[in-house]
């Protein structure tokens, strides 16, 4: 069975995506502190090894 590509379902699932975020952002869901928490989640978790060296990775204002 052959499969098609179907690009606009990549470009609809990322609008629906920044949509939400936009929706979330603008009904307080998200909110500064929450993102900075996510990114040094993130951060933490892609850059590990530096946390194991003792960098901190927590975002401040």
């Amino acid at each position: 069975m052959a499969y098609r590509y179907r690009p606009h379902l990549g470009l609809f699932g990322l609008l629906y995506i920044i949509v939400g975020l936009f929706i979330a952002w603008d009904h307080d869901y998200l909110t500064a502190s929450l993102l900075r928490r996510i990114v040094s989640a993130l951060l933490a978790i892609f850059l590990w090894f530096l946390v194991l060296l003792g960098v901190d990775l927590n975002i401040h204002t």
